[in-house]
């Protein structure tokens, strides 16, 4: 099990258990007395239970084996390696797919709380569930496999093939970095060239999805997901309705005056002050995150006076001393050291004499204590902030090890983000201090400029974390049809976002499908809901800490009270609903967006006056 930072991408551990295998059931479970296909017997909360039992440690061994190849796939790339994880990851998703659809055995017995909640987390651990007819069994997987297939491939050859072809990463370089607005329309119409092609098969992937989760009890495939957390499906809707209204001012705010900037920038013509922001103009492929366009919205005296990056380069320091910077942050809130196996396994440099992945992320090899970080790390500030963020995953996945196998994760898959980007929100100007790597912490003056800052990334991202399972919720119900896939796409991102295509858009595209996780069966509520907890985590953490002053200036660095808190919540797991582990650290069992709210303050404050001077 691994988690990767951020949102834009997810390793194909995520897309791969995300895809249901064809193959049919094993003689082994076939002629298991507990499974379906065994016995048409009625069965009893004895049989139940040690049909649990036996589930757990199968999966607990697959996913072992499976843990193990994907680690050396992922930090030794070769052909070989990759067919021995894809064999191992096979195994897991065709025993979890078989036990899934043999716990269906028991519904409807009266059994004991903590065996019923296992029985429903089995049959949800799937996000894309598969019909029973063999044949649309295999054309589901055939479908699943080649959209996330062409979406890797997808490239833009602006000369035609011949010529030189840019890689999405390519791209978003140039996204980031560009200011020319013609170069930037052109590199945001190439890769949304990628998506029209699988645009069909997304129709028929749509509908034997909803068979096959209708064949689980379901309404259809957008139902089941929201069922995995723990109310019923429409309800979760209208919680995270709730969460987006209580943030929709401070994103308004925000909005206003980054529009107003770039209509400064570029002039009017091309960003209209009282319309849509264009797309391509907010330097991220999906405008889904703002910050690469800082330094066009940067208020006057917002330099903090440092720069983390030359500090930590001056004192040349390593990679593995920037992870023990990350592993001092958690002693010191009385966690244990990192096991003396992180150390010897984890990889922190990318090797010369071989590919790796080099994307950041956090393992639990053995779902006990081989946890590692593989990192490919650079001594800057970024990523002096992201191996704050992954040890807070390997912290969590340490803390849970002791629940049984299928209570070994977080308590909705909101936590395990949500818990990284707290500890990273303790990365703060007085804990550099604290910690000797600035000799103080500056002007109160400077602190508009990093929240700015800040607010391009985390403020900006929520209506596009909102919309994405919005249009999928609504694409999986039936309520927008394949004929205007397109239209509702764009409907959506103007009604959330404030945000309109580069160019007009018709039914001939397939926009959502140029986001990895419409491609590869990604839900994405997480998402949204880890930018709200993590601010709701760390008020709570800052208030146990007798913290007083303002939000974003709170580290818990040092603060074993709100150390022993943290744990708490963390070493329950999924063993209880997640507002039960929410009250924990929180004292709270709802989500709150006030936190985000209280945090951003003096921002919001501050672009309230900027824009009423506008």
């Amino acid at each position: 099990m691994r988690f990767a930072s951020g949102n834009s991408s997810l390793l194909s551990l995520a897309a791969m258990m995300f895809i249901v295998s064809s193959m049919t059931l094993s003689s082994s479970c076939a002629n298991n007395p507990n499974s379906s296909a065994g016995t048409n017997a009625k069965p009893n909360a004895a049989e139940a239970e040690k049909f649990i039992a036996e589930a757990e440690k199968k999966l607990f061994d697959l996913n072992i084996k499976f843990s193990r190849a994907d680690w050396i796939k992922s930090t030794f790339i070769t052909d070989d390696t990759e067919v021995l994880s894809a064999e191992a990851n096979k195994d897991v998703i065709a025993a979890t797919t078989e036990l899934a659809e043999a716990s269906r055995r028991f519904e409807g017995l009266e059994l004991s709380p903590d065996l019923a909640r296992k029985i429903k987390l089995l049959k949800l651990s799937l996000t894309l569930p598969a019909p029973k007819d063999a044949a649309e069994r295999d054309e589901l997987t055939r479908i699943a496999a080649s959209m996330e297939g062409d979406y890797g491939k997808g490239k833009y050859c602006p000369d035609g093939e011949k010529g030189k072809c840019l890689s999405l990463g390519d791209m978003e370089e140039i996204m980031s970095n560009s200011r020319d607005p013609e170069e930037l329309k052109r590199i945001w119409l190439g890769w949304h060239k990628v998506s029209p092609p699988y645009r069909k098969n997304y129709q028929r992937f749509v509908d034997l999805s909803n068979k096959g989760a209708k064949e689980m009890g379901f309404k259809d495939t957008g139902a089941m997901w929201r069922a995995k957390y723990d109310m019923e499906p429409d309800a979760f809707a209208v919680e995270e309705e709730r969460l987006w209204q209580q943030v929709k001012p401070l994103y308004e705010s925000l909005y206003a005056y980054t529009r107003h900037k770039l209509s400064e920038k570029y002039g009017k013509a091309l960003v209209p002050e009282d319309g849509l922001i264009p797309a391509h103009r907010l330097g991220n492929m999906w405008a889904q995150s703002w910050g690469n366009v800082y330094s066009l919205l940067k208020p006057e005296g917002g330099d903090r006076g440092y720069d983390l990056t030359q500090i930590l380069k001056a004192r040349n320091t390593e990679p593995k001393q920037l992870v023990r910077y990350g592993e001092s942050f958690f002693t010191s809130l009385g966690f244990a050291q990192l096991p003396g196996t992180f150390w010897e396994r984890s990889l922190f440099t990318k090797p010369v004499d071989r590919d790796v992945v080099c994307h950041a992320s956090a393992w639990d090899v053995d779902f006990e204590k081989d946890v590692r970080l593989k990192m490919c790390i650079q001594i800057n500030e970024e990523d002096f902030t992201t191996v704050h963020h992954e040890l807070g995953h390997n912290y969590y996945q340490m803390a849970y090890a002791s629940q049984p196998f299928l209570y070994r994760d977080s308590a909705n898959d909101a936590f395990h983000e949500a818990i990284g980007d707290t500890i990273a929100l303790s990365v703060t100007s007085p804990y550099l201090k604290q910690i000797n790597l600035i000799d103080k912490v500056p002007e109160q003056s400077a602190d508009i400029g990093f929240l700015l800052q800040r607010a391009l990334d985390k403020v900006a991202f929520l209506p596009f974390g909102y919309l994405v399972d919005q249009w999928r919720w609504k694409v999986f119900s039936g309520e927008i049809g394949p004929a205007e896939y397109n239209k509702a796409w764009w409907d959506l991102r103007a009604k959330y976002q404030g945000i309109a295509p580069p160019a007009p858009r018709s039914e001939e595209d397939f926009d959502a499908g140029a986001k990895y996780h419409v491609a590869a069966n990604v839900p994405y509520a997480r998402y949204f809901l880890a930018a709200i907890l993590q601010f709701q985590f760390h008020r709570a953490l800052c208030r146990e800490a007798g913290f007083n002053g303002p939000l974003y200036q709170c580290s818990i660095y040092g603060n074993k009270k709100a150390g022993e808190k943290l744990n708490k919540m963390l070493a329950m797991g999924l063993s209880r609903p997640w507002p039960e582990a929410l009250k924990t650290l929180t004292s709270e069992d709802k989500m709150d967006a006030t936190a985000i709210i209280d945090y951003f303050a003096p921002l919001k404050q501050w672009l309230d006056e900027q824009n009423k001077k506008k």
